[in-house]
């Protein structure tokens, strides 16, 4: 006998605990949200020379009441963490995009506002996005498969939103 340690002949499949079906599921999640997230990325930076970041920022607040909305409010719509928001809003107040106004419920907060430019960007680059979005996504779904994905996206982001109250801290900044 010797003490030579035994090699495997093949690989061993790390254990998942999901099965083949739901391992290509998430996988496929995670492949078409990265991909179609990079052309329409691509698209708007190249067509209208807008991040993707920031033309969700500009969408996020001109669907709020006021076209405004607390910094803590956006960073949750835009899945960015505080300090992320906060460097994305600065950048998009120098580029005039938007404004940012004191909370005068409590004096401590701070909103972010669409500004008139905010809004004409968000007109001018809409349909780049709203084309690439038909592109590569519905166009390739058929009505049955599109309200499925629908119902069963929607259970899994609110399955992993976090409790009312916190944080959050866990989101990528930006």
């Amino acid at each position: 006998m010797t003490d030579e340690p035994s090699t495997p002949t093949r690989r061993t499949a790390v254990r998942t605990g999901l099965d083949t079906t739901g391992m290509t599921a998430w996988r496929g999640f995670i492949e078409a949200h990265s991909r179609v997230l990079e052309r329409l990325s691509k698209e708007l930076l190249e067509e209208v020379e807008l991040p993707m970041t920031w033309y969700d920022v500009l969408v996020q607040l001109s669907e709020a009441d006021e076209h405004r909305l607390r910094m803590q409010d956006l960073a949750d719509r835009v899945l960015l963490s505080q300090s992320g928001v906060t460097r994305l809003v600065d950048r998009m107040v120098r580029a005039g995009l938007v404004a940012r106004a004191r909370c005068t419920e409590d004096g401590r907060g701070m909103f972010a506002l669409l500004t008139d430019q905010g809004l004409e960007t968000l007109r001018r680059t809409y349909p780049t996005h709203l084309r690439g979005v038909q592109q590569w996504f519905a166009d390739v779904l058929t009505t049955e498969e599109t309200e499925v994905l629908a119902r069963a996206l929607s259970r899994v982001a609110d399955n992993a939103r976090p409790p009312a109250g916190s944080e959050g801290t866990d989101r990528a900044g930006g």
